[in-house]
């Protein structure tokens, strides 16, 4: 096992790069700790796979160092950083076993065959393979065949890390969670460092103790499913986790660029908004340094009611104001309202047993107020914290 350390990592696939834009990996640093169970989740194109290639070895990166226990490793081929990776098509020797396909890491480094018995038989049973072992690869399924290139990167106890690059786009879809589970099983079991790539949130959230989130060649948070779900760093984690994503409303001050005083009115999207005395000050505060000033609150945090209420004095709210539905979308236990005024569109998810009922007439009015400490203001993308 080790604790991988980037440095100053940049990566660009152009010989001589002009700028910012020509990096596939902009200048990062992190460390992947010894022993833990991580995700790298992002959309396609983010570079998820080229940051996996760097620390294997399959690609030198263009600066800045990758350090296996400290260690500088850039210079090392793959065969000698110790990395088991498997990939996203699977990876097999149609010729052999299931068995043999599986033995071949170890009796490639000369492991005596009884211990190889005993990991085979190991793996094969964490991956529901031991039916199969006597069978040629090339007869099995394409998701039989990655359960065996996934046992092929865990049947050795000595590797550093093992990387999974989106290992499970060909399995079947009613096998993704029972793999996901075993993964994270013989992680527990075994406690190697293993570093997992997906584009799906559902999969990263499942495998993983902790998450990478990359966009545009950046890590722009690492924490748990719970830290990015609840107080997202920036915007497009806010926007790429949940279902549906965060809402965010872009804050201007009414009659910008005539005056700019104090009084002027703060506006989302076009539409008056009524907030607390520490959010107008911290929205007025960040606007004095930039026009990207965003309040984003998830769509299970907004709270919807028929019936006007009186928000004065009632310090569970930070916002309110008045939207008509649009449309609902009844999905069991619970619905997703899509709510309009003006400029300004937001979804809230309501769950069975509210008040409002999931077939609320479109055009019908209703009071959206916002709770204390779930919203979150965004300059520049990136989160502000405000003291309410």
């Amino acid at each position: 096992m080790a604790e991988i350390t980037l440095s100053q990592l940049a990566h660009s696939y152009q010989a001589q790069p002009s700028g910012e834009a020509d990096y596939a990996i902009r200048r990062m640093d992190h460390v992947w700790e010894e022993g833990g169970a991580y995700a790298l989740l992002g959309p396609s194109g983010c570079g998820k796979s080229t940051l996996l290639n760097i620390i294997s070895g399959l690609l030198a990166p263009s600066s800045g160092e990758v350090l296996f226990n400290g260690r500088r490793v850039n210079e090392l081929p793959p065969e000698e950083r110790n990395i088991a990776q498997v990939f996203q098509f699977p990876v097999v020797y149609d010729t052999m076993t299931v068995y043999d396909n599986l033995a071949f890491p170890l009796r490639n480094v000369k492991t005596p065959e009884e211990t190889v018995r005993q990991r085979v038989m190991e793996v094969a049973d964490s991956l529901d393979l031991v039916a199969q072992l006597d069978r040629k690869a090339r007869n099995l399924t394409a998701d039989e065949k990655q359960k065996v290139s996934m046992g092929r990167g865990l049947v050795r106890d000595d590797v550093t890390a093992i990387l999974f690059d989106e290992p499970l786009t060909v399995i079947d879809p009613q096998l993704k969670f029972k793999l996901r589970r075993k993964l994270k099983e013989i992680h527990q079991r075994f406690a190697v460092t293993m570093i997992y790539v997906t584009h799906d949130q559902l999969e990263a959230s499942t495998f993983a103790d902790r998450i990478a989130v990359m966009y545009d060649g950046q890590i722009v948070q690492f924490g748990t499913p719970q830290e990015l779900f609840e107080r997202p760093t920036h915007t497009f984690v806010g926007y790429f986790i949940g279902s549906p994503g965060m809402n965010f409303m872009s804050m201007a001050l009414q009659g910008e660029g005539a005056d700019g005083e104090e009084g002027d009115e703060l506006v989302a999207d076009g539409q008056s908004l009524v907030l607390s005395q520490a959010w107008q000050q911290a929205v007025r505060k960040a606007l004095a340094q930039t026009d990207n000033v965003k309040l984003g609150i998830r769509p299970e945090f907004v709270e919807l009611a028929v019936e006007m209420v009186d928000e004065e004095g009632d310090d569970r709210v930070e916002a309110f104001l008045t939207m008509v539905v649009e449309h609902s979308q009844d999905l069991g236990t619970y619905a997703i309202f899509t709510l309009q005024r003006d400029d300004l569109r937001l979804k809230a998810r309501v769950e069975e047993g509210h008040p409002l009922p999931f077939d609320v007439a479109p055009g019908t009015e209703v009071r959206v107020r916002f709770p204390a400490q779930r919203f979150g203001l965004y300059v520049d993308e990136y989160r502000w914290e405000v003291e309410a």
